[in-house]
């Protein structure tokens, strides 16, 4: 089973999906998706905010520069199709975008702590996910405005029906570039040292959605992050067991785990927290390296 069709297999559990307090309804039915991420899940932001992203990214699909930063499509186009929805657009993209069904808070190189550098130094993006949450909350209350004004030039039906917030689905995807700053300037005990005020702010950002009437909740942890091809250029002159059979680096996979333990847990303090709240954890972690580690059964040629 490839990435795609683990995710989805586990969209479908209702054992992964629904807090023990919370109703579940008759069947996965969403007004809108309002994400908030990194590059893993960024459909436009960075590219509009900074310098467009060129060719060749694009190429596999839709066959031209998407604004992604991959050859087709990524994960939450992917639930966006399964959901019926329209690909979400990016809310810094001021051009052709259309929010009825959603608006995507996402920009490559985000964090969730905010970070003392700037995305011309390492890539950092300076929107990271409370910025992310500010924007959303600023989108949401100039929507209830707009209709509250009853301005005849503004075209609602590319707005967002103030009531149906709390019927969208709300993704986070990031975290990866945390732990990406802590390899670069940190040791491995101090970065253990910022992981429970990594996912508590995470938390923060679902509960703050939470009281502004957000109800379903769909949470990735973060993937194999020793297996990026990035790490292939600093391949040579490493001690033995430096990497792994499938040139994973060990010790970034190992806390990666760590982090994603104490995501996991976080997760689940959570659903108590916010008793009304269905609350997802994905593993993604699991399905990426179950694709890397399985290639020839997955059908991909790998050089290994």
């Amino acid at each position: 089973m490839g990435l795609l069709g683990l995710l989805l297999l586990l969209f479908l559990l209702p054992h992964h999906y629904y807090s023990l307090n919370a109703q579940p309804p008759s069947s996965c039915s969403f007004s809108a998706i309002y994400n908030f991420g990194d590059s893993n899940s960024d459909t436009g932001g960075i590219s509009a905010a900074f310098v467009p992203i060129p060719p060749p990214y694009g190429q596999g699909f839709p066959h031209k520069p998407s604004a992604r930063d991959c050859d087709g499509r990524l994960i939450i186009d992917f639930i966006a199709e399964k959901l019926n929805l329209p690909y979400l657009s990016a809310y810094l993209n001021s051009l052709g975008t259309n929010y009825r069904h959603g608006a995507n808070f996402a920009t490559g190189g985000s964090t969730i702590r905010r970070q003392n550098e700037t995305i011309f130094q390492y890539g950092i993006s300076p929107f990271s996910l409370d910025m992310q949450i500010v924007q959303f909350d600023q989108f949401k209350d100039r929507t209830k405005q707009m209709y509250q004004d009853n301005d005849k030039s503004v075209d609602k039906s590319k707005l967002p029906v103030p009531e149906e917030f709390a019927k969208a689905l709300y993704t986070f995807d990031i975290g990866q570039n945390d732990l990406s700053v802590g390899f670069r300037t940190m040791s491995f005990d101090q970065m253990r040292a910022t992981f429970p005020d990594i996912v508590n702010q995470l938390a923060t950002a679902v509960k703050n959605i939470y009281e502004r009437g957000g109800r379903s909740f769909w949470i990735h942890n973060t993937g194999p992050i020793g297996c990026l091809p990035v790490n292939l250029f600093y391949k040579h002159n490493m001690p033995p067991g430096y990497f792994d059979q499938y040139q994973c680096v060990n010790d970034q996979n190992l806390m990666a785990q760590e982090f994603n333990k104490q995501l996991k847990d976080r997760v689940i303090k959570l659903r108590t927290e916010l008793p009304e709240a269905a609350i997802t954890y994905v593993d993604v972690y699991a399905a990426k390296f179950g694709l890397i580690s399985n290639t020839k059964k997955e059908g991909i040629k790998s050089n290994i």
